[in-house]
């Protein structure tokens, strides 16, 4: 079983770490291809529609997420959008892009902050350490989305993606 998620702060930068029991190519891919996405990006309990994909630097992913889970409340039916501006792909190692918050038409909601992600694909045997150094504007940014509940929901989405990540292995 993977390790759990680690996490840190660094004045306005989070840090999450995560093992994942998979090789480094595979972990890649399930951040660079749109089919893989779509079967483990987002919490549990939601559904993640890519509505554009264009994984170069300076393209865009656009994607929506649903909450299809009723037992999850008043999140049930909820609708959460992100558009990330890639950077920076130096496959499979890193990975360095802008996200922001937009509405289900592909704009910017206002009040909420843009991020600067940056992915470091790091091999330990069969293993892979995913590194990710999230910037926010401020710290109070940081602070605005640790308490949008970040952490948990990173926390539920590497579960998926350690799901869809042995499934892919035994699939091979």
């Amino acid at each position: 079983m993977s390790n759990s998620l680690k996490t840190s702060t660094e004045g306005r930068v989070l840090i999450v770490e995560r093992v994942f029991d998979a090789p480094r190519t595979l972990v890649f891919q399930a951040f660079s291809d749109p089919g893989h996405l779509a079967n483990w990006w987002g919490p549990k309990g939601w559904q993640t529609e890519i509505r554009e994909f264009d994984f170069k630097p300076g393209g865009v992913w656009y994607y929506c997420m649903k909450c299809t889970d009723k037992n999850q409340g008043e999140f049930y039916g909820q609708e959460s959008c992100g558009k990330a501006f890639y950077e920076e792909i130096s496959a499979p190692e890193r990975l360095v892009y802008k996200d922001t918050f937009v509405d289900s038409s592909g704009n910017p909601m206002e009040n909420m902050p843009e991020l600067l992600i940056t992915m470091e694909f790091v091999e330990q045997g069969d293993q892979t350490n995913v590194i990710t150094r999230t910037t926010f504007a401020t710290e109070e940014a940081l602070q605005q989305v640790k308490e949008m509940g970040i952490i948990e929901g990173v926390t539920s989405q590497y579960e998926r993606l350690d799901d869809f990540l042995e499934k892919t292995l035994v699939d091979q």
